[in-house]
């Protein structure tokens, strides 16, 4: 396989040198990581609009050129988690071997590969503090569609060459799936979200008395170990996997959805 860019430096470079590489790219997926999580607790704690940029990179100790080193805006970094996780699935759609079968269900495997690789960290934790703070601050939901957008356009650019040559730049069919897809992932995530939060209040019920200020209720790290939304990382992935499959599972029946004749059928608006 031929190597290129920063492949071509690693390989070439002195041995002694490849221990400081990795080192480095550990410190900045380590400052990274920070910039996430102090975010979310400040974020959650405080408000979004509550939280300046200079305050989030003083709790970090880091400077601002660092900051947008890997973000553009307190938006970006509030919704990383998730934004990760569909960064994933870019990666594994592009990797797939579709062989045949439904451009749906190649689409829904790449997600939840791409799920299932999180699912070992604290990602769970993250993705429910980003998403109630989405639902609640108007310029992360505007963020959030604009990211939209641009991954369900490179998924779709994924997706082209696997079709016809002919009909590949005038069928439609590619960009309503990967907008099923989404709105299959927005159903399953708003139902994680919601049983989640329903954990939560009964676990500050009947635990409050045992656990730490910073591991009660939403206001936590979001971090396993730190709060009810980071407990059970694994099951929760889990869980909003298998509602995942769910939803998907349901696309098809929806679009042929029967609406029965009730009495009062077609009678006037008040």
């Amino acid at each position: 396989m031929p190597l290129s860019g920063i492949s071509v430096q690693v390989a070439f470079a002195p041995l002694a040198t490849l221990p400081l590489v990795t080192l480095r790219e550990r410190k900045k997926q380590r400052t990274r990581q920070a910039l996430i999580d102090t975010a979310l607790e400040q974020f959650t704690a405080r408000g979004f609009a509550g939280v300046t940029l200079d305050e989030l990179c003083e709790a970090v100790e880091v400077s601002k050129r660092t900051f947008f080193r890997n973000f553009a805006s307190k938006e970006e970094v509030a919704m990383a988690p998730l934004e990760d996780m569909w960064r994933g699935f870019l990666v594994e759609l592009a990797a797939a071997e579709p062989g045949g079968r439904p451009a749906l269900a190649v689409a829904r495997d790449a997600l939840l590969a791409s799920l299932d690789g999180l699912a070992d960290g604290d990602w769970a934790g993250r993705a429910l503090l980003s998403y109630r703070l989405s639902e609640s601050t108007a310029s992360m939901n505007a963020h959030s569609l604009h990211f939209c957008e641009r991954t369900t356009q490179a998924a779709i650019d994924i997706i082209r060459p696997w079709l016809d040559e002919e009909t590949r730049e005038r069928d439609p069919r590619p960009r309503l799936m990967v907008d099923m897809l989404v709105a299959a992932f927005r159903y399953a995530l708003a139902g994680w979200a919601a049983d989640t939060e329903t954990a939560d209040i009964e676990t500050a019920d009947t635990g409050a008395a045992g656990t730490g200020a910073a591991g009660t209720g939403a206001a936590g790290t979001g971090t396993a170990g730190t709060g009810a939304a980071g407990a059970e990382v694994g099951k929760t992935c889990e869980e909003l996997a298998a509602r995942l499959r769910e939803a998907v599972g349901a696309l098809p029946a929806s679009l042929t959805l029967t609406l029965a004749h009730q009495a009062g059928a077609g009678r006037s608006a008040p």
